[in-house]
């Protein structure tokens, strides 16, 4: 039978976000900075898809500004603020578990003469909101932290980071990389204290290549693409209209009953970390309750490479992955598991299994039935 559970790299797309996406481009394919008909036409499927985030954001359609997806947000959020904003201060916060998309802009900026303190997080993944306080400085013009992390589904502290950092300095502005918690968790952005989040399509059953980020009103950032002025000067380029549009409907639906969905990928999760117990080559990194992320399991495997396992899947077509999608062609170990402390063996021995609405309970079953099959068969071709 098969099953996809790599959905923390990418969704299928709705069906619905195709039909958006199909429409925009066969019949509302005009340029939406046009003037005639057909370029309004381009510029309607990009005012309805603003409107409908908006919807899910209880926020302003002034606060949305659209990209080409996660990579772009967080580097236009933390370059923006940083290069608006320097004149103020120069000192950076981040954690040690954030994705490449922000730790290498902030070392980018650490090359331009900003400083940057990286908070250290405890075995589940967590940072302390008390150290956060503690390295927050008059200086401080940014915090930057991620609220579900993308291999282990640790759910930082957001809403009381985000206390903190505005109790401390009302100045410094708070930025939350949500790509993997958008469309899985309720985010009113403006109610939680976040000044920029980062959210990218093709996490939601949207399309790849388009996303967007959320800009609290009067945050001052400035862009990092310059050419014909399109979205208020703060992101040039001719709109990506069958992206945008397919993204806006994506995430009208990712929100439609968001919590029967929430509360169904618990299940599979819990099928999933059940169908593990007794199995002593199994070892579960970071939370695993309903304090983590719903869709992400963290797997490390003794014994058995996470490259050779992800293969031994996939021939009974069984897709997971090795760690981060963005990452998982390069052999560097993972930071976050480093951080976390997971033992040396493990690091290249731990595969990521994430879920969708669109699993079902059949495929958890029998990807627990393989395992149990193909991980005693592959350690005994390995020295343990």
């Amino acid at each position: 039978m098969g099953a996809y559970f790599d959905n923390a790299a990418t969704t299928r797309c709705s069906d619905g976000a195709k039909a958006r996406i199909i429409q925009a481009l066969s019949e509302d394919y005009g340029n939406p900075s046009s003037l005639h008909t057909k370029g309004m036409e381009g510029e309607n499927q990009i005012r309805k898809a603003r409107e409908q985030i908006c919807r899910t954001l209880k926020c302003k359609e002034s606060e949305l500004i659209f990209t080409s997806g996660g990579t772009e947000s967080n580097n236009l959020a933390i370059l923006g603020a940083a290069m608006a904003n320097r004149r103020r201060g120069m000192h950076l916060i981040t954690t040690e578990v954030e994705h490449p998309a922000v730790s290498a802009p902030m070392k980018f900026l650490e090359e331009q003469g900003f400083t940057v303190t990286r908070l250290k997080v405890d075995r589940d993944g967590l940072i302390s909101p008390e150290e956060l306080e503690q390295a927050i400085r008059p200086e401080t013009i940014l915090v930057s932290v991620m609220y579900v992390n993308n291999e282990i589904g640790a759910v930082e502290p957001v809403e009381e980071a985000a206390r903190v950092i505005h109790r401390k300095n009302p100045e410094t502005l708070f930025h939350v990389d949500a790509i993997q918690a958008y469309g899985k968790y309720l985010i009113y952005p403006g109610r939680q204290g976040i000044d920029l989040m980062s959210v990218s399509g093709h996490k939601i059953h949207g399309p790849k290549g388009v996303g967007f980020l959320y800009v609290r009103e009067k945050t001052r950032i400035k862009p990092v693409i310059y050419g014909g002025g399109q979205q208020k000067n703060m992101r040039s380029g001719t709109e990506n209209v069958p992206g945008i549009a397919g993204l806006g409907q994506a995430a009208q639906e990712a929100c439609e009953m968001l919590s029967e969905k929430q509360e169904y990928m618990y299940q599979l999760k819990e099928r999933f970390l059940a169908g593990l117990e007794g199995l002593e080559w199994a070892h579960v990194n970071g939370r695993t309750g309903r304090d983590s992320a719903p869709h992400i399991i963290s797997l490390s495997v003794d014994g058995v490479r996470s490259e050779v396992l992800l293969h031994g899947l996939e021939e009974k077509g069984i897709y997971v992955s090795a760690g981060s999608a963005c990452a998982s062609n390069k052999p560097a170990p993972s930071g976050t598991l480093q951080a976390i402390h997971v033992k040396r063996e493990y690091l290249d021995s731990t595969i990521r299994i994430s879920f969708s609405g669109e699993n079902t309970i059949n495929e958890v079953d029998e990807c627990l039935d393989v395992l149990k099959s193909l991980v005693p068969m592959l350690r005994k071709y390995t020295r343990h």
